[in-house]
């Protein structure tokens, strides 16, 4: 269920075991469901349409990592207030009453799709806004809640890897079934690893085994390759691997009431096995760049 608040504080939650045990920080940035009041008095759309960018019971599903000594992050405000998985700064100037300052990125794909830091549409490109947004509320939204959130990010990772050698960032998402309209209709998950470039192939290639034996039908990179989070944080000549998961909504909830299905723990007890079987890895095929590191 949303929430409705005045202020979203903590803005997010993260939960490092003491000890770790292996190299993993399962990530949700889309799964907040605090909604500012000031946030709700400048759109024009009713509440089931906002949250149909969230990504739903996300951060439940994987949350259960951490007994596995794994690290977890989650996101509590909404998508479609803020979206971390972008630039810090890749704004849409018609949104906005005032200049964006000039190292703005106006110009990128997802500015154009509606879908920047900033969101200007939620679902089929149903424009979020009544009017233009002050500049100063972009700024804000982006200093309060997107660097922080980051800064935190990349200490966690940086300190991953200090401790084993490497650093595995699994950063997690759900899709919309489709209704049979598209290919994820038919998908159960997608593995984005920007096409082998954000992480070692020993990653995906022990995620997408585990969830074929578990029966999951599963695809790589199409349609969903890796947002800002995986190109940002995967570097694997360096030690620091990214790797995207996108869960069919379906699977696990009523995408029509943002419940839980009679799935869901059948899902999370899955994903929580997938878990498992990249912790084994860690110590085996990841070995040699633990070795070298250290």
């Amino acid at each position: 269920m949303a929430i409705i608040s005045e202020t979203i504080d903590p803005a997010f939650e993260v939960v490092e075991p003491d000890p770790a045990v292996a190299p993993f920080l399962f990530n949700s940035p889309h799964s907040g469901i605090i909604y500012p009041r000031a946030f709700l008095d400048q759109v024009r759309l009713d509440m089931p349409t906002l949250r149909r960018s969230e990504d739903s019971l996300v951060d439940e599903l994987i949350r259960p990592v951490t007994e596995l000594g794994m690290g977890f992050m989650r996101a509590h405000f909404p998508r479609c207030y803020l979206d971390v998985n972008r630039e810090p700064y890749e704004l849409d100037p018609r949104m906005f009453d005032g200049r964006l300052p000039a190292y703005a990125n106006t110009r990128s794909m997802r500015v154009s799709g509606g879908l920047g830091t900033i969101a200007r549409v939620v679902g089929e490109q149903q424009e979020i806004y009544g009017r233009r947004i002050p500049v100063d509320d972009a700024m804000a939204r982006i200093e309060a809640y997107y660097k922080p959130y980051h800064r935190t990010l990349r200490r966690m990772m940086v300190q991953m890897q200090r401790s084993f050698g490497i650093a595995v960032l699994v950063d997690c998402h759900s899709m919309p079934s489709g209704g049979g309209r598209d290919e994820r209709a038919r998908v159960d998950m997608v593995i984005g690893d920007r096409y082998g470039t954000s992480c070692a192939g020993a990653i995906p290639d022990c995620i997408e085994g585990e969830l074929r034996r578990l029966g999951y039908s599963v695809v790589r990179n199409k349609p969903y390759a890796g947002g800002f989070i995986t190109e940002h944080y995967g570097n694997p000549a360096s030690g620091m691997h990214a790797v995207q998961i996108e869960i069919n909504r379906a699977l696990y909830m009523n995408e029509r009431t943002y419940q839980r299905s009679e799935q869901f723990e059948n899902v999370q007890r899955d994903l929580i096995l997938v878990a498992r079987a990249l912790a084994a890895i860690a110590h085996l095929e990841l070995a040699p760049a633990r070795a070298a590191a250290e």
